[in-house]
Parts: C-alpha cells; structure tokens; sequence
C-alpha cells in the first residue's frame, strides 16, 4: 500500500483528490489541516515528512484567488506560493518521495498563444499582467519538477488543469474565481429581488471548465500508472508538464447565462466593459492526455447544478461567506 499526502486537502482539488483516492485500497491518505502543519514553515514540513514518510505527493496548497484579489495582493501571490512550494519540494526530495504530482494552473502560458494551449508554448510569451505574479510562481514550480528530475533523478509532474468549480470551492465576492463568484452573485440578486447582475468585462474572452472531481479522477489516474508510463511523462529531457481540461471553451456571457439559469434567477445580466477582461481565451490542449486514455466526463450543466447545491449547503452558515 502506498501512502499519499495530499498537500492542501480541503480545498477545491484537495478534496476531490481525496474522494477519488480514498476509496482505492492501494492508498494510504495522509493529510494535515492548516493548523497542524504550516506548508511554508520549512523545518516543521521536513520534520512532517521524515516522520511519515510518504511515497506519493499531490501537492494542492495554494494561495488562489480571481482577478480582484490578484491585482490587489500581488505580494501575497507570489511570495506565499514560492514558500509552499520551496518547503514541499524540499522536504519531498529529503523524505525520498517515489512520485509527486503538483498542480499548477494555465494562467502559466502566454496571454496571446495560440489556442488551443500546448505544453510547448510554456515561456513563449508575456504572461496575462493581472494574475503574473501567480503565474510566476506557478512556473517556478513547473521548473523545479524538471530540475528535481534532471539532477537528483526524482518522478515530479507538473499537472496544469484549466479552470476548475465545482464542492469547496471558494464563494467570496472579491476573492474568488469567475464561476463561483458567479453563483453567489446571482444567487444573492435572487434572493434580493434585484433587478440585475452587472458581470464585469465584455463577456466575449472565452474560458474552459472542468468539475472538480474531474480533476481528482485524473490524478487518480495518473498515480496508477506502470512506472513505464509514468517515466514517460518526467523525462529529465524536457519539462514534465501536462496539460488536463475538456477540450472545449465557452464565452464569459454564455457561462453568466447558464449560472443564471441554474440559480432561478429573473433579472437583466449587464455587462460593464470598462472592467478588464483578462486573457482574451484559455482553451488547453489535452491531447497528450487523451492519448493516455483519460477524459473528462462531467457536462457543465451537471456540474453547475452540483456546485450551485454545494453553495447552498454553505449558503446556511452566513459566517462562512462574510467577506
């Protein structure tokens, strides 16, 4: 049986790994909360890991937000990722750990690639300026997956999902991504009985979704690999990036739409272009992982009403959305 930690297993990808995972008997969870084990304290994360002497590492931890909490606390963004980031791969390489899968996210790529998004156009161009300081770390951490490979021969993958929703997500009003900000924004007009819901931007960048569990069954797959496959993908001889989403995109207005169709809401949906679009499209390409024989398989529709009901379910506890 091997033990896997999941770093950061309350969150959105955290907890969907951990409900993939749990019911595999060939795993042996291993997860710490916030407050037993601080991922950006070096010493106590060494010490966690020499202890329990994982073989396996999902590393989920990370300090995510939308476009608003990105432009507002870039120092955050940055420095908390590097010092999570710094401390796991410290501790996994001193531990001896088999494999490690760290989640990175496509903000990574250039702002104006071509699309759809290859693994290849990594470092091709400027990076979309609103979440940079995000991306930089993100692909600080793509970079140490190679540099562990190539020079101490470790299997790290750098795994980039596309935008993700789905139970436990994050519902905050300034600091959460679009879709789930989304939902609480409808939600909260319908039950005002406000007239509209102003959705910022044009409404025509176009953006991939992928449910949470979705992603949780890919790390899955991913962890059960042969040795063979799985060296395939953490070759030292280039960077052991990986690309997981749908396959397809929808507008910002299309997706405002659908929320608002999921939550009941009545109103007139305003857009107001004189906020910023962020990057005008993000559509991944997954062919490297089709090719492996995963594919996502949750409609958005589904998905949306199943997140819209674990909104709710949080919805009741008014301290757990204050902003």
């Amino acid at each position: 049986m091997k033990k896997v930690f999941v770093a950061g297993h309350s969150g959105l990808v955290g907890s969907a790994t951990v409900a993939a995972l749990a019911g595999l008997k060939e795993y042996d969870l291993i997860t710490r909360a916030h407050s037993d084990l601080d991922l950006s304290d070096r010493t106590a994360t060494r010490d966690f890991f020499m202890t329990y002497r994982p073989d396996h590492v999902v590393m989920c931890a990370a300090k995510v937000g939308g476009i608003l909490a990105n432009s507002n606390f870039p120092v955050e963004f940055l420095h908390n990722n590097l010092a999570i980031q710094l401390s796991v791969f410290d501790a996994a390489h001193a531990s001896g750990v088999d494999r490690m899968i760290f989640l990175g996210s496509s903000c990574i790529y250039p702002r104006d690639c071509a699309q759809p998004i290859s693994e290849d156009y990594l470092l091709t161009g400027p990076l979309e300026e609103t979440n940079r300081p995000y991306a930089l770390a993100k692909i600080a951490g793509v970079e140490a997956c190679w540099s562990f490979n190539r020079q101490h021969q470790r299997r790290y993958l750098a795994l980039m999902p596309t935008n993700l929703y789905g139970p436990g997500d994050n519902y905050h009003p300034d600091h959460s991504h679009v879709l789930p900000a989304l939902i609480r924004r409808f939600h909260e007009a319908k039950v005002k009985g406000a007239p509209s819901v102003t959705v910022w931007g044009s409404g025509r960048p176009r953006r991939e979704f992928m449910f949470s569990s979705d992603v949780g069954d890919a790390i899955a797959f991913l962890l059960g690999l042969p040795d063979g496959d799985f060296d395939a993908l953490t070759s030292p001889d280039k960077a052991p990036l990986l690309n997981v989403g749908v396959g397809h995109d929808i507008t910002i207005r299309e997706l405002a739409e659908r929320v608002k169709e999921t939550v009941g809401y009545a109103g007139e949906l305003v857009l107001d272009p004189s906020k910023p679009d962020g990057t005008p499209r993000k559509l991944m390409d997954v062919t490297r992982f089709h090719k492996l024989g995963w594919r996502a398989k949750t409609p958005l529709d589904i998905g949306l009403r199943a997140s819209y009901q674990d909104f709710l379910s949080k919805y009741a506890t008014a301290s757990r959305l204050a902003p």
